[in-house]
């Protein structure tokens, strides 16, 4: 009989300059929910006091933090800020995984349109792209790894 894998949960973030998009997402479903975003500003950075109640909140497993590329895989000009952000994040002293992110924001911004026009949602707002980009970084983390430890 296969080895079964321990229930787990993670948060997955979407790194903005401004705002970090935030999920969270489980093995058990393997899909994810928005939480909303966190600021990011230039004078104090990422808003940590909010991602450590969010941490405290779900009490996650592991962290996964979408890194973004070109279209033909290359770095972007934020893959060092991204990785900067994934670094802070290990005094949580979680597993951190970094998942390509690659058209995410544009997915989910099409998304929330499509539902917009069905009728089920309202007023797309920024951090909603952001929130439902960091959705699909854990679906897509979900779907195709694990955390190490």
């Amino acid at each position: 009989m296969p080895e079964q894998e321990a229930p787990a949960t993670i948060i997955a973030f979407d790194y903005g300059q401004r705002r970090i998009g935030v999920a969270v997402g489980q093995t058990v479903t393997g899909s994810a929910s928005p939480l909303g975003v966190v600021a990011n500003n230039s004078d104090n950075g990422p808003d940590f006091a909010r991602i450590t109640e969010m941490i405290n909140e779900w009490r996650p497993t592991g962290l996964v933090v979408g890194l973004p590329l070109h279209a033909d895989g290359s770095a972007s000009e934020m893959e060092k800020p991204v990785r900067a952000f994934a670094e802070a994040l290990a005094r949580f002293d979680l597993p951190i995984e970094l998942v390509d992110e690659r058209h995410t924001s544009q997915e989910a911004e099409q998304t929330l349109v499509r539902a917009r026009q069905a009728g089920s949602r309202g007023r797309i707002r920024k951090q909603d792209i952001d929130a439902a980009a960091a959705v699909m970084i854990a679906e897509r983390f979900l779907a195709t790894r694990r955390l190490s430890p």
